[in-house]
């Protein structure tokens, strides 16, 4: 895996990847967090495409982004990690 790269996914698992400077970024959403946060995503993404809320629904980007990413910048920050395999 080389620095710069977004994600290495193999057979289904998600590995640690780079940031663009080359930082290792550890995946710490996971489980049931990680489907709620796509979920919430999703739906909240496709209310603001509709019209059916106001533009404060794009904000469903974020946890859309962290859901599929399964990797949150206030997560590390805290020293939190969702995932099963603790490699932190």
């Amino acid at each position: 895996m080389s620095p710069g790269s977004l994600c290495a996914c193999t057979a289904g698992v998600i590995q640690p990847y780079f940031n663009p400077r080359g930082n290792l970024m550890t995946p710490n959403v996971g489980g049931i967090d990680r489907v709620l946060r796509i979920v919430l995503g999703m739906v909240l993404v496709a209310l603001a495409a509709t019209g059916t809320v106001g533009v404060w629904a794009w904000l469903g980007l974020f946890p859309l982004a962290t859901g599929l990413l399964g990797w949150c910048p206030p997560y590390s920050l805290l020293g939190i990690n969702t995932c099963k395999n603790k490699s932190t």
